[in-house]
């Protein structure tokens, strides 16, 4: 279930870096629109491959349950810490992309 965090936590910040204000408010520019479309398909694609994870520990029944508990807990935490600590949920985020092949090799 940590993978699926990871992959949430980590799609749900690149969703949020598409946007401009906050794009310009952590990473202080203005994002290309090349740029801005990438953001949201990775974004979109974290969070759809976040899935698997869930639905492999559990069972489809139950993994999607655990997967939806997953996503509000990822998308809590990164609400959070956007208005008080903006550079530490970037920093997280990149920590869990670059955490997510280690929990990917421990669910093996």
């Amino acid at each position: 279930m940590l993978l699926a965090l990871l992959l949430c936590y980590a799609g749900f910040t690149a969703l949020c870096l598409s946007l401009d204000r906050h794009h310009g408010e952590l990473l202080h520019s203005k994002p290309s629109p090349r740029r801005r479309l990438g953001l949201r398909l990775g974004g979109w694609l974290l969070l759809l491959v976040s899935i698997w994870p869930a639905v492999q520990a559990a069972g489809w029944s139950r993994g999607l349950v655990d997967w939806c508990a997953v996503l509000m807990l990822s998308a809590l935490l990164l609400v959070l810490l956007m208005p008080y600590r903006p550079r530490l949920a970037l920093i997280l985020a990149g920590v869990g992309l670059l955490a997510s092949p280690v929990a990917a090799f421990a669910t093996l």
